[in-house]
């Protein structure tokens, strides 16, 4: 790199060192044209003005008798020719005598014969600069014109003369060039870690292919908050245009919740967060150079489909409890009958038979009568059973009413009330004689499930929290730990719907699902 510094830099001053001379030659021909023809001009005045010259001029010798001064003046002046004319330009006497009879250019296009005239003059076929002077008689008329000129310098010999001084500013000019780009060439390799600029270049092709070739969303954000980086799946995951690197985080079209993470300065471990219809993992990792901080960079990775895969899942590890559940109950039932029947208690069998129907038809027809859906109808029938195994009622409201349901909308209902009941329950565990209230209603634009349970409420401060996945207040044994209600809040999102808590004698989980299309990224 210093090489092809130190080359462009001598490139430049080798230009630059020309045009100068250029110039510098120009200059000198015009100082030449200047000097020399206000020197021609003087002699021609005087040699236009010595009275042999005046009397002489027209005599039949003129050439003989005009010769010495003629001579005189040439030696004087170092001038390449002068001579006498007459009016029409025909040499009477000159410094070269071969020449006597020619007639010269006089420029009289360019001036009266009667004036005095300096400029450029083609003599023989050579430039000059000249001066012309008119040779006037006592009454003022002209009867000859006294002519000095000299030819101009070759441009070689002014080019000759430059050359010393090109040399030494070109030697010059090197030498700081190096020096320079020497200098330049550290400065820029301690920049650039002591990369060349090919090397560079491939480094920044390795890292773009890398950041736009995997699946996860790579994001790096400075120490000033503002997008330094990011490929393309992290624009897709997070819904930014395509013009986000440089732009303030605090400014993007992010939840307030995917801007605090990214704001973070510090690493952190891998965090769950809902964007959109997306449920994200985010992990964080702070990044520096040569012991000085320079950002965060941090990892998206879509867990979406796996959210929902975990919530088919959680819906058939809930009826599968349902059914343990049930088939306990069944059997204890069971093992009454046959006690009954050995002791020869029939009466009794079929009072308690009749007793069990007529209870499980009250709770059938109940949810059924209010219920029209028959999936969600019959979630409600399971979790009802499920939680009278734990002495816990679970009462659908009086002013519950649901129509029948398109599968999706159904399957979503399903996901909020199951994870809603299960989390009511888990926090009324150990009390007896308590009820879950469940209330599901439907209008022209949306269905709204709420269900309350008389546990201890949710502290303020955890009421956003508690949506986050990952967060729970159970053990950290506990299955499905952090899963539900992150769960209820992706369905939710996907639905343009919304899920909140609030504290009212417990706890009061509500959530909206409207019937508008779920948003598919």
């Amino acid at each position: 790199m210093s090489g092809q510094f130190l080359l462009l830099q001598l490139g430049v001053i080798t230009i630059v060192l020309l045009a100068v001379t250029m110039v510098s030659v120009t200059q000198s021909r015009a100082e030449f044209v200047e000097v020399r023809g206000q020197r021609m001009l003087a002699i021609a005045e005087n040699l236009a003005s010595t009275p042999l010259v005046r009397d002489d001029i027209t005599a039949p010798q003129a050439s003989i008798m005009l010769a010495p001064d003629v001579d005189k003046s040439r030696a004087l002046s170092g001038a390449s020719v002068v001579a006498v004319t007459d009016a029409k330009g025909t040499v009477i006497a000159s410094s070269d005598p071969q020449t006597v009879g020619d007639t010269l250019d006089l420029a009289a296009d360019r001036s009266p014969l009667g004036r005095s005239w300096t400029g450029d003059l083609t003599l023989g076929g050579r430039q000059t600069i000249g001066a012309r002077v008119p040779v006037l008689q006592a009454d003022g008329t002209v009867n000859g014109v006294a002519l000095v000129a000299e030819e101009y310098p070759p441009y070689g010999s002014a080019l000759a003369a430059a050359v010393p001084d090109l040399m030494l500013f070109l030697g010059m000019g090197a030498a700081l060039g190096l020096a320079g780009s020497w200098l330049l060439s550290r400065l820029i390799r301690r920049r650039t870690r002591g990369l060349e600029p090919d090397e560079i270049a491939e480094l920044a092709d390795n890292r773009e292919a890398l950041l736009y070739s995997i699946r996860e969303g790579v994001i790096g954000v400075g120490l000033d908050g503002k997008i330094t980086l990011l490929n393309q799946t992290a624009t897709d995951l997070l819904g930014l245009p395509p013009d986000a690197a440089g732009t303030p985080v605090k400014e993007l079209p992010l939840d307030g919740h995917v801007q605090g993470l990214l704001l973070e300065t510090t690493n952190g471990e891998e965090t769950m967060a809902v964007s959109g219809s997306r449920l994200l993992v985010l992990n964080r990792r702070t990044v520096g150079s040569r012991g000085r901080p320079m950002g965060t960079v941090t990892t998206l990775r879509d867990r979406t489909e796996l959210a929902e895969l975990e919530s088919r899942l959680a819906a058939n590890q809930s009826i599968t409890e349902t059914l343990r559940a049930q088939t306990h109950e069944f059997l204890n039932q069971l093992h009454t009958v046959s006690g009954l029947v050995q002791l020869g208690e029939f009466a009794e069998v079929r009072t308690f038979i009749g007793t069990l129907t007529r209870r499980r038809a009250e709770i059938n027809d109940e949810i059924a009568q209010r219920i029209k859906d028959p999936s969600v109808a019959a979630l409600l029938v399971a979790k009802t059973s499920l939680a009278a195994e734990s002495g816990i009622e679970l009462r659908l409201s009086s002013a519950s009413h649901l129509s029948p349901l398109e599968p999706s909308l159904a399957a979503d209902a399903i996901t909020v009330l199951g994870n809603f009941i299960d989390n009511a329950v888990d926090a009324i565990a150990g009390l007896t004689d308590v009820t879950v209230l469940v209330d599901v209603s439907d209008n022209d634009s949306m269905i709204t499930i709420r269900v309350s349970d008389p546990g201890p409420g949710v502290p303020e401060d955890l009421e956003q929290r508690i949506f986050t996945r990952g967060f729970s207040t159970k053990p950290a044994s506990a299955s499905g730990r952090g899963v539900g209600l992150a769960l209820v809040r992706l369905v939710c999102s996907k639905r343009h719907g919304y899920v909140a808590v609030r504290n009212d004698a417990g706890a009061v989980f509500e959530a909206t699902l409207p019937y508008a299309t779920v948003v598919h990224d």
